[in-house]
């Protein structure tokens, strides 16, 4: 089993009125921005991943979003860097750098190697497609949001892994010269993992390629289906998914007492509104369609399987990802959206959502919303004391293996430390 943190990093800063505000995520201008105030939580961000590898976290997540308050990861391979240098053990899971965005992926590919070099091989490095606020933000047409994906993540590979110097020719991305002076310290290159939510063109992509796939605080039940999907396309591709090649994410809190929990995990819900994201009412009502999924993001083929899973409703508005995006703090905590407690009151809860999933990684989503640097290292310290421990034992008892325990392209068991 491989455990891994994750908190989307917000801003918080009450002089702005933005916590909690209502906004469609690029409404709201920088104007309101506080460099000093960014600082800090930069700096307490940081702090905290460090402390969440010293109480035993296997794996750092972090993700990107652009032009947003709810996430202040605009670069994420900047935060990368850092850790590769600041952290031991571990991994670094960069979920992910979105590859339709990028002008020039063998800059990319060369940042990611430095990583991975600077981290002596603990890099795992996500690719996502995005959503429609990035690729407007950054002015990538969406309808070739999933060609230039596809194209970045070849080249990235090829570059990678083949000898220089070459040419590459393709509809997206030309170059003359592909020779760079910046390889992966892993071989033959870093760990891919692909996150995502309801997108049936994305699972069977990463069930192709044989790359682990995270489901991001899905509900369980489509979340099911998905790896369904995945299991399926790999048997179509001549293998056996196994818990190897899935993990999910899902908000956990603890607490010494019932009461501090509750109190401290209804702040998942009172941050900077996220429209697209579990857990934040006040963006109720404020999802724009043409910024979630602007025209020609997604192809009809995938909408028409999002309908069968979520239903003609939920898969055209905000809740298309499968989440509870709008529901009140006990519904959430009712479907196992939030999990919140004592350790002792959490670990059957958990339990219960590796069973029902059989994920061979599990991030712990914390810290989030208008959770304070206080709030969080109370319960990374419990976690490490008591959570994390518990739920290894889950994982040996009910023989859930990480990608670093069971190729997820071999199915073969690895030697120990090995990626």
């Amino acid at each position: 089993m491989f455990i891994g943190h994750f908190t989307e990093q917000p801003w918080q800063d009450q002089k702005t009125n933005l916590m909690g505000a209502r906004n469609t995520t690029l409404d709201i201008s920088n104007e309101l921005y506080d460099p000093m105030v960014g600082a800090d939580l930069y700096n307490r961000y940081i702090d905290e991943k460090l402390y969440a590898e010293e109480v035993g976290f296997d794996g750092l997540m972090l993700n990107e979003h652009h032009s947003t308050p709810f996430c202040m990861q605009g670069v994420t391979n900047v935060e990368a860097g850092i850790l590769a240098r600041q952290t031991s053990k571990a991994k670094i899971i960069i979920l992910g750098n979105i590859l339709p965005i990028w002008e020039d992926p063998l800059w990319l590919a060369e940042t990611l190697s430095m990583i991975d070099m600077i981290s002596r091989g603990r890099l795992v490095s996500g690719f996502v497609r995005g959503g429609g606020t990035e690729s407007i933000s950054h002015n990538a047409p969406p309808p070739y949001n999933w060609e230039r994906f596809q194209e970045a993540h070849d080249f990235i590979i090829k570059a990678w892994t083949t000898p220089g110097p070459w040419r590459w020719e393709g509809r997206h991305y030309e170059y003359r010269y592909v020779n760079p002076w910046s390889m992966p310290y892993q071989k033959p290159h870093p760990s891919i993992w692909i996150p995502g939510v309801i997108s049936p063109s994305t699972t069977k992509w990463a069930a192709e390629h044989r790359y682990p796939y995270l489901m991001l605080a899905t509900k369980i039940e489509p979340t099911k289906e998905m790896y369904q999907l995945y299991r399926d396309t790999a048997t179509e591709f001549g293998y056996e998914a196994g818990s190897q090649n899935i993990g999910y994410m899902v908000k956990v809190h603890v607490e010494e007492t019932e009461e501090k929990a509750e109190e401290v995990a209804r702040k998942y819900l009172t941050g900077v509104a996220n429209p697209e994201i579990a857990g934040n009412p006040a963006a109720e009502g404020r999802v724009v369609p043409w910024l979630q999924s602007p025209p020609g993001l997604s192809s009809r083929d995938a909408v028409k399987k999002r309908i069968e899973i979520l239903g003609a409703a939920a898969a055209s508005g905000p809740d298309s990802r499968g989440a509870t995006i709008f529901a009140p703090y006990e519904q959430q905590v009712e479907n196992l959206s939030i999990i919140a407690g004592t350790p002792e009151s959490v670990l059957p809860k958990i339990r219960h959502v590796l069973e029902e999933l059989r994920p061979g990684s599990l991030v712990l989503w914390d810290g989030d919303g208008a959770m304070d640097h206080g709030d969080q290292m109370r319960s990374l310290k419990l976690m490490g004391e008591e959570v994390l421990p518990a739920v290894r034992e889950m994982g040996k008892e009910l023989e859930l293996f990480s990608p670093f325990e069971v190729s997820p392209t071999t199915g073969e068991h690895m030697t120990a430390g090995v990626a």
